[in-house]
């Protein structure tokens, strides 16, 4: 079939939930023996659906619909064993919960997952001791990351975050001509930067992380915080499930630095060396964010969300975007 393209100039074709009606949603929740009461709310998730289902008991419950063909079986089930083992071990994190025999689910085309509803608010980072509180539990969860890799799981690393999104950007052809040479001499450049950061920083250990650890993952109530949606579980340097946690100015961030640590060294120590590396693993973020918009375009959620992407203004951003990028590597990292 011949691919056609958006007026951003990203692939479409059928949308991945086209028929995810709700009718369908609710009888693959009634096929594991639940009955529901017919109410639903739609929770805020692109890469997935996530909806908030009522059941006849009074129960409240959260299913998740995953993305057709982006995940294999065994790499939801590898997340859903990691999650569960981090709860069995008593750290606020919401695992799915088990129907049966398993905690992965399929109807007609879907695969799901149900969970208990956990509420919560973001976090307030500027409060004394949360960001103690939170290092303190990311610790614990990269205590347990560092007992055995994924076997499964991809990688956080160049190849897949830099070196893939830029070759797949420019074989569909989505930045404009006439910035296409500016636009690949600041991706490359980032890019070489960001290869000798990794040279300088050396081996350092790779471990199973949350792998999108922003704040928006973490929701915060009187009892302290937990973490949510482990969907990017990877195997990477630790400083991945820390850098989004900081913000601001180099003196800022070190302070912020400082305090994540307080909480988080009582688990596990950070190789200093990895603080080299927040940077790189910043741009390489950017580069990704870029192509994980464009492969998505043909879900309506995409354009609807996002319609400044793929004009002439976006590249241009993005083109400025990675030149500062390029600059801030080459500064001294954060420090603690």
């Amino acid at each position: 079939m011949t691919e056609k393209r958006s007026t951003a100039g990203a692939p479409s074709g059928s949308a991945p939930y086209d028929r995810l009606t709700p009718d369908l949603l609710l009888d693959a929740i009634e096929s594991l023996g639940l009955r529901c009461d017919g109410r639903l709310l739609a929770l805020n998730s692109f890469e997935n659906r996530v909806y908030q289902v009522w059941l006849e008991d009074g129960t409240v419950m959260v299913a998740k619909f995953y993305r057709p063909d982006r995940w294999s079986d065994a790499q939801i089930l590898e997340e859903h064993e990691y999650t569960t083992e981090l709860a069995e071990r008593e750290i606020p994190v919401v695992a799915p919960l088990r129907y049966g025999e398993t905690t992965l689910h399929a109807h007609e085309r879907y695969r799901f997952a149900l969970y208990p509803r956990r509420g919560g608010r973001a976090p307030e980072f500027d409060q004394p001791g949360v960001l103690e509180w939170v290092g303190r539990f990311v610790g614990r969860i990269h205590a347990l990351g560092a007992t055995r890799p994924f076997a499964t799981r991809p990688r956080l690393d160049i190849a897949a975050f830099g070196d893939e999104p830029r070759e797949w950007l420019l074989a569909h052809d989505l930045v404009p001509a006439d910035l296409l040479a500016a636009w690949r001499g600041a991706i490359d450049q980032a890019l070489e930067a960001v290869r000798n950061a990794f040279d300088e920083a050396g081996a350092v250990s790779s471990l199973r992380l949350h792998g999108d650890c922003h704040p928006g993952n973490i929701l915060w109530t009187d009892a302290g915080p937990h973490f949510v949606d482990f969907d990017d579980a990877r195997t990477g340097p630790a400083i991945q499930d820390l850098w989004m946690l900081l913000s601001g100015d180099a003196a800022a961030m070190s302070r912020q630095l400082a305090d994540v640590l307080a909480g988080y060294e009582d688990f596990i120590e950070l190789d200093r060396r990895e603080l080299r590396l927040i940077e790189p693993l910043r741009t390489l973020r950017l580069i990704h964010y870029s192509a994980w918009i464009a492969r998505r375009w043909n879900d309506p959620a995409f354009p609807a969300a996002f319609p400044w992407f793929g004009g002439q203004r976006y590249w241009q951003d993005r083109i400025l975007e990675l030149r500062e990028q390029i600059a801030a590597i080459s500064e001294a990292p954060p420090v603690a």
